[in-house]
């Protein structure tokens, strides 16, 4: 196959990339080499079932149903693997007990063998869309079945396949079970040979039990000291700008409201301090121990893993990657915290789930920062509305236990468990 030649040719320097990336993030050196197929921790008796998000949002995506599997079978091994520093630590303390992270092995013979010689999992599954050919191809090999979870293929990703029709049919050959996300990505993989794919609940409407405690929210609350207070979360290059140009237009009729800035990657903090000061704002930073009692105009939300406190503790919420080419982000978890979503135009990732949304009267488009400045002033000024968005998004962001159970019964019956007639 072409692409496992051209694939032995990149891998060294895609291994020093991959590796240097990590070390970069501050990932100690043994644990970067995992990329390379080298295992940090061992692998226990039981039956194993090997899950893989690519990075924070598809990891912390499956954590619910871990966590459930975990529960009804605490026989069972559950491995997590990605391929972030951001991913790990997203979740490091959310993961079930004796649940092991590790970070995903490149794609290439080499790390792929030392990686499944190592871990012998029962069941590989993929989540999203991380179709990559030669992992597919070792799987199958090896007999080891492959499930796609929550699987997601754009438009573009679907046509490159499909040129290759045979390919695509071969380096499937090995799936046994496709959940699909959303009924684009079911047709696309059915038009690639893929028969068993079909729709079911997206896993990203079925967010992680919180894990904040009440002590910290209290806390968040005392240092804002009765301030009002909006999130932008989830922000990505481009999107900042606009977001402090809305602010400071609502700073002039709401001369005590806070920001609470949430990029997607904190490690581009430097930067979006540059746009805050630039814009003469003052603000105070979470990475460096500025608190919310600093009364700052913007509070700086640079860490990992403190999403659902900056969700818990403001009324509005507005959600980034949707004024970029990201495509948006989840907004089920905004949505079990009880907030009033604002979002842009470009959410072609979560279509379906927003369309849902806007269906219910549970979100609001804004095109622009002036329309984000408008919308917020309206909820800040009358706050009866911000609750009601709230309370339309709330049912939305429910779990399905019985999803849950379904999915959990398919891939531990391609495991070869047996699944108990009770779960929880």
């Amino acid at each position: 196959m072409l692409y496992s030649a051209l694939s032995a040719l990149a891998l060294p320097f895609a291994a020093r990339s991959a590796v240097s990336k990590l070390r970069g993030a501050g990932v100690p050196v043994e644990r970067a080499h995992e990329r390379l197929g080298h295992a940090t921790e061992s692998r226990r008796l039981g039956p194993l079932i090997w899950l893989h998000g690519a990075s924070v949002g598809e990891a912390k995506s499956v954590l619910p149903l871990m966590a459930y599997m975990a529960q009804a079978h605490p026989e069972l091994r559950l491995l997590l693997t990605s391929g972030t520093a951001t991913s790990a630590q997203a979740v490091a303390s959310r993961l079930p007990q004796d649940a092991v992270h590790q970070f995903s092995p490149l794609d290439g013979v080499g790390p792929l063998n030392r990686f499944l010689d190592h871990w012998r999992p029962d069941l590989c599954v993929l989540v999203e869309s991380e179709l990559w050919p030669n992992l597919l191809d070792a799987c199958a090999r090896r007999d080891l079945p492959v499930a796609l979870l929550n699987a997601r293929l754009s438009d573009k990703s679907a046509q490159g396949w499909k040129r290759f029709a045979g390919t695509a049919r071969y380096v499937l050959r090995g799936v046994r079970f496709a959940h699909c996300q959303d009924r684009r990505s079911r047709d696309h993989l059915r038009e690639m040979g893929l028969d068993i794919a079909e729709q079911g609940q997206n896993l990203k409407a079925m967010p992680s039990p919180s894990t904040l405690g009440p002590k910290v929210l209290d806390t968040a609350h005392t240092e804002l000291g009765g301030r009002s207070v909006w999130v932008a979360a989830s922000t990505h290059p481009g999107e900042e700008e606009g977001v402090l140009d809305a602010h400071k237009r609502l700073l002039q009729d709401h001369p005590n409201l806070c920001l609470i800035l949430v990029p997607r990657h904190p490690e581009r903090a430097p930067e979006v301090m540059g746009l805050i000061e630039g814009k003469d704002l003052s603000v105070a930073q979470r990475s460096t121990g500025g608190t919310l009692s600093d009364k700052a105009q913007v509070y700086l939300a640079d860490t990992m893993g403190e999403t659902d406190l900056w969700y818990a503790l403001s009324p509005i919420v507005f959600l980034g990657g949707s004024w970029s080419a990201v495509g948006g982000h989840t907004p089920f978890e905004p949505a079990a915290a009880h907030s009033a979503i604002l979002h842009g135009p470009k959410y072609v990732n979560f279509s379906e789930a927003y369309a849902v949304f806007r269906l219910k009267d549970a979100s609001v488009e804004v095109a622009d920062a002036t329309a984000l400045a408008s919308e917020i002033d309206t909820l800040l000024t009358h706050p009866s509305r911000a609750a009601q968005l709230a309370a339309n998004a709330r049912p939305l962001a429910q779990a399905g236990d019985a999803a849950l159970a379904d999915i959990s019964d398919q891939l531990l019956s391609l495991a070869g468990i047996e699944a108990k007639e009770t779960h929880g």
